[in-house]
């Protein structure tokens, strides 16, 4: 179950990054003893609170429960497919969802990341990529849970809830990242954003590549847009960033 490479912090290390992580209630999805022991004991040692459950059905349960800030789901459930409870938490829930699990196949990766996943591990994982995985995700911006069901900008409408998006009534097939970026156009459409905010709040502050990402996601997001309509959706401000054309 674990990496051979794992290994764990220096203390001094240790007590750095307990400082500048914010603790978190952890909701574990696993029906595997071995790996949810494993899983517990690694967050636990961290400084979260853990809940551990072994089916969907106790999951979203607790779900109601807990409110937890994170979800870690396994796939392989013994009442049903991980993904489409990682789609549902998704459309109720601002919660990260990391999703760790065997399914080691890009195709897995792909859907896991479509229905709402915000990171994917492998098995076997080593406990420092674990905690490091979810440092990340504790530090990147929680996203909003809308009180509108809809944003509408004539033929464009938004779901922020349901992370849902179609132009001219045809629903537009979207990756977490793309989506993320056509979110934050659509909750403030009089703002331009630059790729310094685009990149803090997509990515997250801890992300070390390079803002001509923001570039690239949005022009995959215009081809997106441009097979139903050619209607600009996503506008360049020279100098500045992009925003939505309203």
């Amino acid at each position: 179950m674990l990496a051979e490479s794992g290994g764990w912090y220096p203390s001094s290390l240790w007590y750095a990054r307990m400082s500048s992580v914010e603790l978190m209630n952890v909701l574990v999805v696993e029906d595997s003893v071995a790996a949810m022991q494993v899983v517990t004991k690694v967050l636990k040692q961290s400084g979260h609170r853990v809940v551990g459950v072994a089916t969907i059905a106790d999951a979203v349960e607790s779900m109601l429960l807990t409110q937890p800030d994170l979800v870690i789901l396994d796939l392989g459930l013994p009442d049903g497919d991980g993904l489409d409870l990682c789609r549902a938490i998704r459309e109720r829930s601002n919660a990260y969802i990391l999703i760790l699990t065997g399914r080691a196949d890009e195709a897995d990766k792909v859907a896991g990341f479509q229905v709402g996943a915000d990171d994917y591990v492998t098995k076997p994982f080593s406990p420092s990529e674990l905690i490091a995985r979810v440092d990340a995700l504790a530090r990147r911006p929680r996203a909003r849970l809308d009180e509108t069901p809809e944003r509408v900008f004539g033929d464009l409408v938004v779901r922020p809830s349901l992370r849902q998006v179609e132009l001219g009534g045809v629903p537009i097939e979207l990756t977490r990242l793309e989506f993320d970026l056509i979110d934050q156009f659509t909750a403030d459409p009089q703002q331009v954003l630059t790729r310094e905010q685009l990149m803090e709040r997509v990515w997250g502050h801890n992300w070390f590549g390079g803002d001509h990402l923001v570039d690239v996601h949005i022009g995959n997001l215009r081809k997106k847009f441009a097979v139903v309509s050619d209607r600009e959706i996503v506008r360049t401000v020279r100098g500045i960033g992009f925003c939505l054309a309203t």
